[in-house]
């Protein structure tokens, strides 16, 4: 299927705040309450309409643990969105939050938007950040801000298309250059204004996954001599 725009995303925060149960939610529509730990990313894609333009989003889910770090900072480059999660439930995830977002900023393109989920919000009762306290955060941060539950599907999907339409905004204001930053992200753009996807985008994808695994398993090999 074609589309206007491809829209990288990359999901990034501590191990267990449900990052890839997000992803699940948004691309399959379902909640898996058991879910393996991401070994280095997981990747998924779907298509969404902005104003109505077909726009591809192609999401990088990425491991939480430290040990995954460097593998992660590879995949801020071309990325347009990143949907920064925390555990509402969770105190220490929403302190480490500080240290993701420099992470985010030193990594990624500097007109990156960020949305901020504090995610698990069907587990009130056991909330143990506020969300006036993810609201400050966001705020100070320039962030977009939103409480949502991976579970229930609250906000699950709005959570992924306001961040697509705040960088489509970007876009129609001028912040990307679409012939420079977005054809170098996959795009031929013609002078008519028009936009195909690069044939070798979905392969370049796998291959980049495939990197990842063969790092993963050299990263293991070396721990344990």
């Amino acid at each position: 299927m074609s589309y206007a725009y491809l829209f990288k995303y990359i999901i990034i925060g501590d191990t267990g705040v449900g990052k890839s149960c997000l992803l699940l939610q948004f691309t399959d529509k379902r909640f898996q309450p058991v879910h393996d730990l991401t070994i280095g990313v997981e990747f998924g894609a779907r298509m969404i309409t902005i104003d109505n333009k077909p726009i591809k989003l192609q999401i990088w889910d990425t491991a939480g643990q430290e040990s995954f770090r460097s593998i992660t900072r590879s995949y801020y480059r071309g990325a347009a969105g990143a949907l920064l999660v925390y555990d509402i439930t969770r105190r220490e995830t929403f302190n480490h939050l500080a240290s993701w977002l420099e992470d985010a900023r030193q990594h990624a393109n500097a007109n990156m938007t960020i949305m901020l989920i504090g995610n698990k919000c069907d587990l009130a009762h056991r909330r143990a950040v506020s969300t006036e306290e993810g609201q400050q955060f966001a705020k100070e941060h320039g962030l977009i801000f939103m409480e949502a539950s991976a579970k229930t599907a609250q906000n699950v999907e709005e959570a992924f298309i306001n961040t697509a339409a705040t960088i489509y905004k970007k876009i129609q204001d001028g912040v990307f250059d679409v012939s420079n930053e977005l054809a170098m992200e996959g795009f031929r753009v013609l002078q008519e204004g028009r936009r195909y996807p690069h044939p070798s985008l979905e392969a370049a994808a796998v291959e980049q996954l495939y990197v990842t695994y063969i790092i993963f398993h050299i990263q293991v090999f070396v721990s344990c001599l």
